[in-house]
């Protein structure tokens, strides 16, 4: 089927070129069917999705949506902090997922260079902020989907330990938005480690949009749902995940701020 349809294609493509001889030029229907038919030809050259990258895929998708309903439904959120310069920390309970937070900031650099730095250059996160020790890419699916693993690095204090995560990342860009999803998969590649307790994130994700009257500033909000395991006073986890958020932020500015 898959031949049959290349054939077609190249039929297709060579009958449009005979045409576009006799006239003066290509009409617009005939440029818009070359467009497609080249398309068609590129897509049948793609390399097919196992099994497994299917599911990371749907995993990351399903962050994605999961996310993006949290994010849609404003009623019932609380502050947690809110810092002069307007950035702030939300939270609110979900039955099925638990205590979540909410970081809404405005980054002072355009999207695209915000989008780089957290997507184009995620491994090397560690080097600027100091809540991360690493982050390693174990396997690309496509163009949108990561797994990665990440350590955390340990707070002030050690009061939480040693934490690593496991995850499964997707990235959407539609228009002028782009949204970061993930959520707490397995890998092969990395199993649990000595050492380190086995955290796990999501649904989380980062929405980027350019700020309402000044795209060379980018709005970040960023949805933080963590079970880090172990036995913790909720009061204490609750502490660290919105200070990380607000940490977060300001270590990104001046990572941006250094790289502008």
């Amino acid at each position: 089927l898959a031949g049959l349809r290349r054939q077609a294609a190249v039929a297709i493509s060579q009958e449009l070129s005979r045409l576009a001889c006799r006239g003066a030029g290509p009409s617009a229907w005939i440029s818009q069917v070359r467009r497609r038919s080249s398309l068609l030809s590129s897509r049948l050259e793609e390399k097919p999705f196992s099994e497994v990258e299917m599911s990371y895929i749907k995993q990351g998708e399903e962050a994605l949506q999961k996310s993006l309903s949290i994010l849609g439904d404003q009623e019932g959120w609380k502050t947690e902090t809110a810092a002069d310069n307007g950035d702030r920390v939300l939270s609110k309970v979900l039955p099925d997922v638990g205590k979540v937070f909410r970081l809404e900031v405005v980054v002072d650099q355009p999207l695209d260079a915000v989008y780089s730095e957290l997507v184009d250059n995620m491994e090397q996160m560690g080097e600027w902020n100091p809540s991360v020790e690493e982050v390693k890419i174990l396997q690309k699916i496509g163009k949108d989907t990561v797994i990665t693993h990440e350590k955390a690095a340990a707070p002030p204090g050690n009061i939480v330990g040693p934490r690593d995560f496991v995850s499964v990342r997707c990235s959407r860009r539609r228009g002028s938005t782009c949204v970061l999803a993930g959520m707490a998969t397995q890998h092969g590649a990395m199993p649990e480690q000595q050492g380190f307790v086995r955290a796990e994130n999501g649904p989380t994700c980062m929405v980027l949009r350019p700020l309402a009257g000044d795209p060379s500033q980018t709005k970040l909000t960023w949805l933080l749902s963590i079970d880090l395991k172990g036995w913790l006073p909720k009061t204490i986890i609750n502490q660290v995940l919105s200070q990380t958020q607000v940490d977060f932020a300001n270590h990104l500015r001046q990572r941006l701020a250094q790289t502008a």
